[in-house]
């Protein structure tokens, strides 16, 4: 087997510039060097500090990384013996700078998982809000000491539809009542992405959507995050819940001023991924206040300079407004509309660039101005860029079309009839 971790020099404290400390050679991580913060001991004789030993077998390794035995079992003994001496080692040498490890806490098991699942479940059918947040916090409380317990709780093939289930009762026995609650299970639901089924029907009942997007108008930025990831997690995994959120009062708003007044991009993407399914559905009224709200420019407006999955969601969303009439004349008016589209063209990723061609091919239709305008920013040297780089079928055949409109417009040359385009002088 490959190992997949080089030696490096030990790490050495210098707290006195004089006189440089050398860690005890037994007081390392055989796989970083590091100073050992939590040794555990495998089936082989072999102490590793368990960070770096758990990293090593979830990457899907079953030797033991120094001796290479294949190990009879993942068992990881906690070493106290040598836990206490780093610990008392720490302690004598602080003048150098070094602090003292602090003893480290016994990972969570599967089966105080399953016990504490079992606990949240039977409070909530007594309706016992107080042992449901008592348990709740507990593990949360599992999860925020380790990367390690938080797999162990995601691991456990109930968790997601258990604590979903949970939601949707508070939620519909009352909202005001059992806000706490509910917060803490926003919180936790967050690791157990992606979602199974059971947990899409919990949450996306109409009592939990209902009080989801309530929350989102909180003033706790940490709740509002953890609700608006939820809904678009949700959305992803199945987008019929779209339908549903669209008949809640004031949804559209909401996301719209996430858009226009951001946040943190943590807020921002999973907005744009809401709005680009709900106007995906087939219902006008969504789509016609989505673009009455001046959609279509603000969008146009966050693209100039925006992270790649930002710009990504952006585009789909136009793309999609784009399908129809009042989608088209709003992009039509606005000046933006053709040289940012343009330009993200090749500049951003494939699956910009495909939803650009699909929005130009779908404004250019049939419109003069328009593909004089999108001659005007180079959308013909793009295009012919693009089919020779390579591209899916479906944007080749817009581009390709896009190209016959736009060539009897090009000033001074003559008209393409057969685009072979390997035989095609670039021009540019």
């Amino acid at each position: 087997m490959v190992f997949s971790w080089r030696k490096k020099k030990p790490r050495s404290f210098n707290g006195d510039k004089k006189k440089e400390l050398e860690i005890p050679r037994h007081f390392l991580c055989p796989v970083t060097l590091d100073l050992m913060k939590d040794p555990v001991t495998l089936s082989s004789g072999i102490t590793y500090d368990r960070e770096s030993i758990e990293k090593w077998l979830d990457d899907g390794n079953f030797t033991c990384p120094v001796s290479n035995q294949v190990l009879r079992s993942f068992d990881q003994i906690p070493n106290h013996s040598l836990r206490k001496m780093i610990q008392d080692w720490c302690v004598e040498n602080r003048s150098y700078g070094v602090e003292r490890i602090p003893t480290p806490r016994i990972p969570v098991s599967s089966a105080e998982v399953s016990e504490v699942l079992f606990s949240i479940m039977d409070s909530t059918r007594r309706l016992d809000r107080c042992a449901c947040l008592d348990s709740l916090h507990k593990l949360k409380k599992w999860g925020l000491e380790s990367e390690r317990n938080k797999r162990c709780i995601v691991a456990n093939a109930a968790a997601a539809g258990a604590i979903a289930a949970v939601f949707d009762a508070f939620a519909g026995e009352s909202v005001d009542k059992n806000i706490n609650v509910l917060e803490e299970i926003l919180f936790v639901i967050n690791w157990m992405f992606p979602l199974t089924e059971q947990a899409q029907r919990y949450i996306g009942s109409q009592a939990s959507l209902h009080c989801i997007a309530r929350f989102l108008k909180s003033k706790d930025l940490s709740l509002k995050q953890n609700a608006i990831t939820v809904l678009a997690e949700l959305l992803s995994c199945n987008q019929k819940y779209a339908q549903e959120l669209t008949t809640i009062d004031g949804i559209n708003k909401t996301l719209f001023h996430f858009i226009n007044n951001p946040i943190c991009p943590s807020i921002t993407k999973p907005s744009l991924t809401l709005i680009y399914h709900m106007v995906s559905l087939s219902n006008e009224n969504t789509t016609t206040e989505f673009i009455n709200m001046g959609l279509i420019p603000l969008l146009l407006e966050v693209m100039i300079d925006s992270q790649k999955a930002i710009c990504e969601k952006a585009l789909a969303i136009i793309d999609q407004l784009c399908e129809t009439e009042q989608g088209r004349g709003f992009a039509y008016d606005d000046a933006l509309a053709m040289p940012v589209l343009v330009k993200k063209i090749l500049r951003v990723s494939e699956l910009a660039t495909e939803y650009s061609v699909s929005a130009i091919w779908k404004l250019s239709k049939g419109d003069e101005k328009t593909l004089m305008e999108a001659l005007q920013f180079g959308a013909f040297q793009k295009l012919l860029l693009l089919i020779q780089v390579g591209c899916n079928d479906k944007t080749k055949e817009k581009a390709t079309e896009l190209l016959k409109l736009l060539n009897p417009y090009r000033p001074g040359l003559e008209c393409i009839d057969s685009l072979d385009f390997k035989n095609i002088k670039r021009s540019f």
